[in-house]
């Protein structure tokens, strides 16, 4: 689901999440075969909302002296509240999901034709305490069985972030337990090691949703680079906003709904222009193809906003499906392209990759993953992709990225009992 980035939150984060998080190099315009020598040592630092952590080597006594359990042990909560689902999890050390639990705000999304801030933070505080609940509960464990909290500290909507990160503050104050801030897009990254053991670094990844578009190579845990991101719209903001101008159901997800339209219709019925094939790099941009999208809609005469698609004639119905399926032919074409380049720079940095990842909200969408199972077999790579119930955020892919950096020590000791829980308090420790 689409949402508008507000990198303003400053939360207690795990030196992991800061190391993630990308420096963005812009590139010039030009005619690169190969990835720019920019791009090459371009290692990570920290998000600009987020203060830069000391090394590992400088970690408290406390911390450095905590005995990390046995991974088989290792019982880590996740909760995940970045835009407009409330999700909690706990996974077992060893990758086994005890519990999985999402509170949707898909009435809110289909009321608003997409996220309202204020409302999503609402929807989150009402419902926290139950879905942490409920996810203990069906794990059979209660906190004190934890080892330690995750929780996602961006990117994504800053006012639903702090729900989140209040309520794991909470629970580590209360019980004396680390807490391991992730990074949303990581996260999406790092859940399909969970979904198939065999994938080990390095390894190129896709991360495609509603906020975002990533195309990375992941030389190890915390260790990225960058090869091409957004630079307007991401592609899962350009399918919910096509679905909505289309008169769709939204409360399915705008992705999903645009993608069951798009099965009726042809998909060379509209002449849209494929984004910046001009423009030889790893970017992405949707707003655009977005426009493209309106104004077919406008040229038709269609009456979308007061006739939803249930309710149009079947002739308004076949023009709504020819729309749904010309968009979703180009957009996925875009992707095809940029991540063809990709390829290519990433094996010309590091042969050995055998994996092409696909993560993210919209790679639960067929489609995509049927065109991009074609580009990674055509490269001698194989395409891996979590679940779709792994795909869209959830609680395990935070759970999950959590035991990986708590794992290799990277977690921060329990806040103390006279520490704030609001936001401007962490921030304000971190920033010193």
């Amino acid at each position: 689901m689409a949402a508008t980035l507000l990198p303003t939150l400053s939360p207690p984060v795990s030196r992991a999440a800061a190391a993630f998080l990308l420096r963005r190099a812009p590139l010039k315009p030009s005619h690169y075969v190969h990835p720019p020598s920019t791009l090459r040592r371009l290692l990570i630092s920290s998000y600009p909302a987020i203060p830069a952590m000391c090394p590992l080597s400088t970690m408290s006594s406390t911390t450095a002296a905590r005995a990390v359990p046995v991974r088989r042990d290792l019982l880590m909560l996740g909760i995940e509240t970045s835009c407009d689902d409330t999700a909690a999890a706990v996974v077992r050390g060893d990758g086994e999901i005890l519990s999985q639990v999402v509170s949707s705000q898909a009435d809110l999304l289909a009321r608003y034709g997409g996220v309202a801030p204020k409302m999503a933070e609402e929807a989150h505080a009402l419902v926290i305490d139950q879905v942490v609940q409920k996810a203990l509960d069906d794990a059979k464990l209660s906190e004190s069985d934890l080892s330690a909290v995750a929780v996602t500290i961006g990117p994504g909507l800053s006012l639903c972030l702090r729900v989140g990160v209040h309520k794991a503050r909470q629970v580590a104050k209360a019980f004396g337990l680390p807490i391991v801030g992730v990074h949303h897009m990581e996260a999406h990254a790092l859940v399909s090691r969970l979904a198939n053991k065999d994938l080990d670094f390095p390894f190129l990844a896709l991360l495609i949703s509603g906020g975002h578009n990533l195309l990375v190579l992941a030389h190890g845990l915390g260790h990225y680079i960058q090869l091409g991101t957004t630079i307007d719209d991401a592609i899962g903001e350009a399918y919910d906003k096509s679905a909505r101008w289309l008169g769709l159901d939204m409360r399915k997800g705008g992705g999903p709904a645009l993608e069951e339209l798009a099965l009726e219709g042809d998909p060379n019925a509209v002449k849209f222009r494929v984004p910046m094939r001009q423009h030889k790099d790893c970017n992405f941009s949707y707003a655009g193809l977005k426009t493209q999208v309106r104004l077919a809609i406008e040229s038709k005469n269609l009456c979308t906003e007061d006739i939803p698609v249930s309710a149009a004639s079947e002739e308004d119905r076949q023009s709504r499906a020819n729309i749904a399926a010309s968009f979703q032919r180009v957009a996925v074409l875009h992707l095809e392209e940029r991540c063809e380049r990709a390829v290519e720079w990433a094996l010309n940095m590091e042969p050995s990759i055998k994996y092409f990842v696909v993560s993210g909200g919209v790679a639960s969408n067929k489609y995509v993953t049927t065109r991009l199972n074609h580009v990674a077999g055509n490269n001698g790579l194989q395409l891996v992709s979590p679940p779709p119930s792994l795909c869209t955020d959830n609680g395990v892919m935070i759970a999950w990225t959590g035991i990986e950096h708590f794992v290799a020590g990277r977690f921060e000791d329990p806040p103390a009992a006279d520490e704030s829980d609001d936001m401007q308090g962490i921030g304000h420790k971190w920033a010193n």
